[in-house]
């Protein structure tokens, strides 16, 4: 007679060993009709599961992000049995869930085309509107070898020698088709109704590029149609913001083979990496950093100590020079420590705020690198803090503070915060990792935030909190970090004394807002779509002139403006002036300034913007303090 208790906290007993289903429709027949998986003690089942003594039971519905997750893994076995339905001989591999959808891999001689991918997705919809029921079978090892091996599955075959010995074997099945799968899936494929294919790529067995080439189909899932049409629309946006054909046609930067995942800066792109550099520079100098400067290459003695080399080895490049080994930083961090040793400190020293826009090269993956946003050489804004126990809790929640507003500067409001607490490798003691995690929920508390625990996803060395921000579509981008290592200043030696004269070692914080410059411009072109805010925009202002005659004024308006501190530009061509205002009005300049006649004479400038709007006739001097504000505005977002 099982009793199982609800999240609630409520509790039904029952005279039988009872299924989630039967549970579901005990509570009502709407949840049993929505009910897709259950949550017993902790492990998500199949509705089918039969729970025979007391135990906690959670519903998943199509509401839940896990229920999200199951809809997203019933599609892709939908994907692998209608594609072997309509191309028999087709072997299936593995079909995981990834962000926003799934992908399975196919071993084939037969080259996917758009087409196909048509032919699949209408036979998907075929399969889910026959609702078949979706079981699951246990198998022992023996047999589902031997099944795999009969139906000419081989890679199946590869999978199921590598499990462990003793691991459960379940396959799931839905009509005559099956896969080999852990579960949970959707009780029957009636449930899957909002699905798209979106692509085909190639993949290499297992990820190893020794192995032979798979075909990868792409698809996404959704709990609703009306879920899948945002989404779809969200793509659609996507693609017209697709940073690359951006930074191209506004002439930002390039990149090319001769080196890849670099980014070859172009003056406009330049110009704004270098008003993002000096506004951290200025925003950090204003919280108390300090700016340092480290080498690019250092001996590989130093990141074994630090931990890295055993870490990130795999991704640092490496270079030997007089019988040393050397290695391009892949960090900041042992470098900084560094600066730290030099000269004993004391506690009145603490805390010391040191700051680098460090140059970093990580050896990324070819397959991997994406236009700016991945890449491998990169810029940070990095900075570590070097302080007691007790100043964490402060110096974090001061760290929030200038988080947010720049944040704000750039034009994002909405932040999500995350806390990563201890992976399985890692370094430092249990009691330190206990301490640290502590401090950094404290901070968030402290600023009454609400957080979200990410288990076992924190750094090597410490628990971090992940700040990252939604973009005007709506999409998620993890950008800044704070993390807390009581390890790293110890195995490289940092000490300082304590108010009592002994010798203490430091905590170090590592922080950073932006991350990565490349990423961040590249989030940022895809945010704006190339349409800069003016304080970021490489030009601000362009002076046109109407006729050869205006030539002199239309240049002495640029110098006034130049000589204020102004990006601005002039363009005398001899050619039409609509041609003109529509040539910079595709650069997203955000102020056109046209001069004529009339203007000449009045002393004024006739201001457009960007979008069309006419702004009139202005002197300069009020054309420069309009400038001047919408400048100081930088991304801020008024309200009327």
């Amino acid at each position: 007679m099982p009793v199982i208790t609800l999240p609630d906290g409520s509790q039904r007993a029952f005279e039988n060993p009872v299924s989630v289903h039967e549970v579901a429709a005990d509570i009502g027949p709407g949840l049993a009709k929505a009910a897709l998986a259950g949550v017993v003690d902790g492990r998500e089942v199949d509705t089918s599961h039969t729970i025979e003594d007391d135990a906690s039971l959670a519903i998943i519905t199509d509401r839940d992000d896990a229920g999200l997750e199951i809809i997203r893994h019933s599609t892709a076995h939908l994907l692998a049995m209608a594609t072997q339905e309509l191309f028999p001989g087709v072997q299936v591999t593995i079909g995981p869930v990834i962000e926003d959808g799934f992908y399975y891999d196919f071993a084939t001689g037969h080259k996917f085309t758009p087409e196909d991918l048509e032919k699949i997705e209408q036979r998907m919809a075929d399969i889910a509107a026959r609702d078949l029921p979706v079981e699951r079978v246990v198998t022992s090892r023996e047999k589902a070898i031997e099944l795999f091996r009969n139906m000419g599955e081989n890679y199946k075959v590869q999978i199921i020698q590598d499990l462990p010995e003793g691991e459960e074997i379940s396959m799931y099945t839905q009509g005559s088709w099956g896969d080999l799968c852990r579960g949970p899936h959707v009780p029957s494929t009636g449930k899957l109704q909002a699905f798209k294919l979106t692509k085909v790529a190639g993949a290499y067995w297992r990820g190893d590029a020794s192995n032979e080439m798979l075909q990868r189909i792409y698809g996404t899932a959704w709990a609703n149609k009306k879920q899948l049409k945002q989404y779809l629309h969200r793509i659609e946006e996507a693609e017209k913001r697709d940073h690359r054909k951006i930074g191209k046609k506004l002439g930002l930067f390039h990149t090319q083979e001769e080196a890849p995942g670099m980014v070859f800066w172009h003056p406009a792109g330049w110009s704004i990496y270098q008003t993002i550099e000096n506004y951290m520079r200025e925003r950090q100098r204003e919280h108390g950093y300090q700016e340092i400067r480290t080498p690019q290459l250092v001996d590989l003695s130093l990141w074994e100590k630090s931990g890295h080399a055993d870490k990130f080895g795999d991704d640092m490049f490496m270079l030997k020079s007089e019988d040393r080994d050397f290695a391009v930083k892949p960090m900041n961090c042992p470098c900084h420590v560094q600066v730290f040793n030099q000269g004993l400190k004391s506690y009145r020293d603490l805390p010391l705020r040191l700051a680098e826009f460090g140059s970093c090269h990580r050896n990324e993956p070819s397959g991997s690198l994406h236009g700016i946003m991945r890449v491998r050489g990169f810029v940070q804004d990095d900075a570590h803090i070097f302080c007691t126990e007790e100043q964490i809790q402060p110096e974090v929640s001061a760290f929030i503070d200038f988080l947010h507003a720049v944040y704000a500067d750039f034009g994002f409001s909405e932040v999500i915060y995350r806390l990563s607490t201890r992976p399985e490798k890692r370094v430092g003691s249990d009691d330190d990792w206990d301490r640290a995690e502590q401090a950094l929920a404290q901070a968030l508390d402290a600023q009454e935030l609400p957080w979200e625990e990410l288990p076992g996803e924190g750094a090597f060395y410490g628990p971090k909190i992940e700040f990252s921000l939604k973009d005007c579509i709506g999409r998620v981008w993890q950008l800044g970090t704070i993390q807390v290592d009581f390890s790293m200043p110890g195995r490289l030696d940092a000490q300082y004394v304590a108010e009592d004269g002994s010798r203490q070692v430091p905590v170090m914080l590592h922080r950073a807002i932006l991350g990565s410059f490349e990423r961040f411009l590249g989030i940022l072109i895809e945010h704006y779509e190339g349409d800069f805010p003016t304080w970021l925009a490489p030009t601000q202002a362009v002076v046109l002139n109407i006729t050869d005659k205006q030539s002199e004024y239309a240049q002495k308006v640029e110098e006034s403006l130049k000589n204020k501190g102004f990006r601005v530009i002039s363009d005398l061509r001899n050619e039409k002036i609509g041609f003109k205002i529509r040539e910079h009005t595709i650069q997203k300049v955000p102020y056109l300034l046209v001069v004529g006649d009339k203007e000449v004479e009045s002393q004024t400038v006739a201001v457009r913007a960007r979008r069309g709007e006419d702004l009139g006739s202005m002197d300069l001097d009020a054309f420069l303090t309009h400038l001047s504000d919408d400048v100081a505005r930088r991304g801020r977002i008024v309200l009327a």
